[in-house]
């Protein structure tokens, strides 16, 4: 997607166009670029979502296995640690060759980076699941995989919902640098913008990026709450 740099004059004197004065905090900023800020936000929280759910799905039964499998603890923790230490620049780099110059690229990427955070807390909540409970639904006939799905997935939703939380602020951030594919929603602004020393259009969507993130992150709480009710009996 791309962006025009230049601000656009309207109507009204030149001395009090904030454009035309190149302010930080420019309402008409908004109001002339709303196409394209809006536009810029559907990219971003559209490739949140998809890195967020594709995340989920893969990072579930990684967790699953990771927790019943020693070997395969160490293996899926120890290579998601390292891939989280490439540098987001590099790992691109290193993605462009296979996946191609578009936006699949970007959402790869922050896959990758999310699932070190998912895996390791569905694997800290998993470990966290009391030994009472898992014995008393044995003894009541719980076979392996209903275990999973009635208790020790339940029990584990608080820290697996945390690790959520942390992955989908940083994704909303690590989206941004997409602008090296054209694919970066907010971040193709902010980058238009300081190449062209336009403020309005560095500060504006960086503000919203935040805003973004501050959301996210409610929803996350707020579905967390509803997945969890025993826990709002237990905080009363």
């Amino acid at each position: 997607m791309q962006v025009a740099a230049s601000p656009v004059l309207h109507s009204g004197s030149v001395a009090d166009n904030c454009l035309v004065r190149n302010e930080w905090l420019c309402p008409l900023y908004v109001t002339t670029r709303s196409d394209q800020i809006l536009a810029a936000l559907q990219e971003h929280v559209t490739i949140l979502l998809v890195t967020l759910v594709v995340s989920v799905v893969i990072a579930l039964p990684l967790g699953v296995l990771a927790h019943r499998t020693a070997w395969l603890r160490s293996l899926v923790l120890g290579a998601s640690t390292v891939v989280y230490t490439i540098p987001s620049l590099a790992m691109f780099s290193l993605l462009l060759p296979v996946v191609g110059f578009n936006a699949s690229t970007v959402v790869v990427a922050l896959v990758l980076y999310s699932l070190t955070v998912l895996v390791r807390g569905l694997v800290a909540g998993l470990d966290a699941v009391p030994t009472a409970a898992v014995d008393a639904a044995t003894g009541m006939g719980y076979g392996r995989w209903r275990l999973l799905r009635e208790v020790e997935l339940p029990l584990a939703l608080p820290t697996a919902f945390a690790s959520l939380r942390i992955a989908a602020v940083s994704t909303v951030a690590l989206t941004t640098i997409g602008f090296l594919f054209d694919s970066g929603g907010l971040g193709n602004l902010i980058y238009s913008g300081l190449t062209s020393n336009f403020r309005a259009e560095v500060l504006i969507p960086s503000i919203m990026c935040v805003v973004l993130a501050l959301l996210v992150d409610a929803v996350l709480v707020l579905l967390r709450r509803q997945l969890t009710p025993w826990r709002r009996g237990a905080a009363a």
